[in-house]
């Protein structure tokens, strides 16, 4: 049997699937990985503080108009579509099984893709609130030049080396700042909860695009307990040992061979 073919066997006969996905996922749709050499490099280059600095808690209430410069340049791709691994786990759903994904990416290509169960670990893109008044705001709307000043409340005049980044709250006049989860914060309580009661309750859990080296999430392999340990990664993973069945392909490759 072919790998593909191993991984379809092991679907067809489980009862609750998860999958559980990482930046690599999203690679395949041009999303790059920020913590990469190339990411690393085009970061200090160019801002002259790392990834890691730029998209903390606290560097965002000191320096949000680089915060939100960098955020916008480097982790938000609006043009970016679902690609196999997306489309091949909505489809698996749609064939009738009980699958959900729990994700570390903040771009929301699952859902676009059709799945209908996602635990965003580390938040969203599409979700943005007013830290004042608790207005919801959607991407458009923070990408909005619009919408957007400088820190200290000027708009842009035409001269500026770039415009202003800023979102600003329609309602309020609060700062907007987006649901994802920055250095220096922990993660949502009630998604950690679900995510983790999933992958406990799973008969097949199946890692993707990831290395396994980020925690806290990779700590959530933990949980599970179930029959079958699938990892899709091009790269060995601290949890290789484990695994019932190990491919070093692009999941999106792997995903679109299966055939639902």
């Amino acid at each position: 049997m072919t790998e593909a073919e191993k991984l379809r066997a092991l679907i067809d006969g489980a009862r609750h699937i998860v999958f559980f996905g990482g930046a690599g996922v999203s690679t395949e749709s041009g999303i790059p990985d920020f913590r990469s050499e190339s990411g690393l490099y085009k970061a200090q280059s160019e801002y002259g503080h790392s990834p890691e600095e730029m998209i903390s808690h606290s560097f965002f209430l000191r320096e949000p108009d680089i915060f939100f410069h960098y955020y916008k340049e480097n982790l938000i791709y609006p043009d970016a579509r679902p690609n196999a691994a997306h489309l091949g786990l909505a489809q698996i759903e749609r064939a009738g099984k009980d699958i959900k994904i729990v994700t570390q990416n903040i771009d929301g290509l699952h859902q676009a893709a059709g799945s209908s169960t996602v635990y965003e670990l580390h938040g969203s893109v599409h979700r943005n609130t007013c830290t004042s008044c608790g207005a919801k705001y959607g991407l458009d709307y923070i990408l909005d030049p619009a919408h957007c000043k400088w820190s200290d409340g000027r708009a842009s005049d035409g001269d500026d080396s770039q415009s202003p980044s800023v979102p600003w709250c329609g309602r309020c006049g609060g700062l907007v700042r987006p649901d994802v989860v920055l250095y220096e914060e922990g993660l949502d309580g009630d998604t950690v909860s679900a995510a983790t009661a999933a992958i406990a309750k799973a008969d097949l859990l199946i890692v993707g695009g990831t290395s396994l080296v980020v925690y806290p999430a990779a700590g959530y392999l933990n949980y599970f307990r179930g029959d079958a340990l699938v990892l899709i990664n091009k790269s060995a993973t601290s949890a290789d040992g484990r695994a019932s069945l190990r491919i070093r392909r692009p999941i999106g490759e792997v995903f679109s061979e299966l055939g639902y």
